[in-house]
């Protein structure tokens, strides 16, 4: 016979937390390995199908342009029908458009493939930093939050060593006919273990109990943190829940309006600073610069680095530092970076002065602003509406994502703006975001989702 857990509070990572979490982080290595890989297969892929520029930036963005929906929609989705089962619609989703993105026909079969990829790519990235919230214990969530990150900065990474080793498998006029076809196709791989991993993983206990099954959600947050912690959690979720109602028009009151505001301005200002200017234009902005292509791409390579170990430092600090002290310090170092990038274009500099400034620019974001909005948007709302008010967080981030993208090579190739004034206007961006997180957004580490939704509550109340 079993002995409840002396302390009330979380154990250490369990190892059925550590899958859980893991098996979401997943999830996230699928949207950043769907993110990078067109960059590689583009070219190839506008030789084969003859497309002209404008087609070639539909096969860019067709992606982007499915992400929007999916976020819409995977919120109302998952808040009716459940975490775990949109986890499995995603992994399905990345599979099918893995293979038929490698198979088109036509160029109108390759965009259909591509957008239904953007589909998973967009409810994936509202669904996993929900999921990994809702089971994490309060002392862990930041750091386990911050594998979701994790995941998309290693599939961007090594996406780009999967694509350069199926480059040199052949010469040109065989990746222009197969190669590119090879790029994509590998995605089926990690969405297939994603599926099977998904079997092993639970519900969210959270979503349990808001559809009447405490039974179950019992259970499973006791083989998350332990017996005690267990009733403890249940006793604040069925609090939390006696007082909300369940609508989206919560959102809008007094009480938590702040929130959705911390939400949206994170989400735009984590995008408008133009980090992914930087991923899918890095060798474009080096070659600018006066790089050869072989150059630009080693610079791309070590961007690429930075991101991920970088990312370390939020999954190191985020719970003990806190959230806002990494993010005033990413935002601030953001800033800086960015107005030496934009002073370097001006007085015609290049090689490693420009390279270091944009690595510390990738670095800045890959502890802060990378990591930090997906957390404390994934725990800054009320139960009961959490997916959908998700939903407009993760909206906001693929709308901004999709503007920049469309954007940039138009502002950094234009004779009255070009890059000086480009990468100026990213870091006012990022000064502002600096303001708005030291005067509005408040710390929530160490806190459950259910202390940190009362005191909304009580801020409204001005307590």
């Amino acid at each position: 016979m079993s002995t409840p857990d002396p302390l009330p509070g979380p154990r250490l990572f369990s190892g059925f937390l550590l899958m859980a979490t893991a098996t979401a982080a997943i999830g996230g290595f699928l949207f950043g390995y769907d993110t990078a890989v067109i960059n590689g297969a583009n070219s190839y892929l506008k030789a084969h199908m003859s497309l002209n520029p404008a087609q070639e930036g539909m096969a860019g963005a067709s992606a982007i342009l499915g992400c929007i929906p999916g976020a819409m929609v995977a919120g109302f989705l998952s808040d009716r029908f459940g975490r775990r089962r949109m986890l499995f619609l995603c992994a399905i989703l990345y599979a099918a458009s893995g293979l038929l993105s490698a198979i088109p026909r036509t160029f109108e079969q390759f965009l259909v493939a591509r957008f239904a990829s953007g589909l998973g790519i967009g409810a994936s990235s509202m669904i996993c930093p929900v999921y990994i919230a809702e089971i994490a214990p309060g002392k862990w969530r930041g750091r386990l939050g911050s594998l979701f990150q994790l995941g998309i900065v290693t599939g961007i990474f090594l996406t780009l060593f999967i694509n350069k080793l199926i480059q040199s498998l052949g010469n040109d006029a065989w990746n222009t006919t197969t190669g590119w076809r090879w790029m994509l196709g590998m995605e089926v791989v990690p969405a297939l273990v994603f599926v099977a991993l998904l079997f092993t993983v639970p519900e969210s206990p959270r979503w349990l109990v808001q559809k009447a099954r405490e039974g179950e959600a019992r259970d499973i947050l006791s083989r998350l943190g332990g017996a005690g912690n267990a009733e403890t959690e249940l006793a604040a979720i069925r609090a939390a829940n006696r007082e909300e109602k369940g609508e989206l028009s919560e959102l809008f009151t007094s009480a938590y309006f702040k929130p959705l505001l911390i939400a949206v301005v994170l989400m735009a200002g984590s995008q408008f600073c133009g980090i992914n200017a930087i991923i899918y234009y890095s060798s474009k902005i080096f070659e600018s610069a006066g790089l050869v292509k072989n150059a630009a791409f080693t610079s791309t390579v070590w961007i690429g680095l930075v991101n991920l170990l970088f990312t370390f430092v939020a999954i190191a600090f985020v719970d003990n530092a806190g959230r806002r002290p990494l993010l005033l310090i990413g935002t601030a170092v953001q800033t800086l970076a960015l107005a030496l990038v934009s002073w370097m274009f001006h007085t015609q500099q290049n090689g490693l002065p420009l390279l270091f400034c944009i690595m510390a620019f990738t670095g800045a974001f890959a502890m802060a602003m990378g990591p930090i909005p997906w957390i404390m948007c994934s725990e800054i709302f009320p139960n009961k509406v959490r997916g959908r008010a998700m939903s407009i967080a993760t909206f906001t981030i693929w709308s901004s994502c999709y503007v920049v993208a469309q954007t940039f090579p138009m502002l950094n190739d234009s004779k009255a703006i070009g890059p000086v004034v480009t990468f100026c206007m990213y870091g006012v961006v990022s000064l502002l975001t600096f303001t708005f997180v030291l005067f509005a957004v408040p710390e929530t580490k160490g806190r459950t989702l259910e202390e940190i939704e009362s005191s909304w509550k009580a801020g409204s109340r001005g307590a």
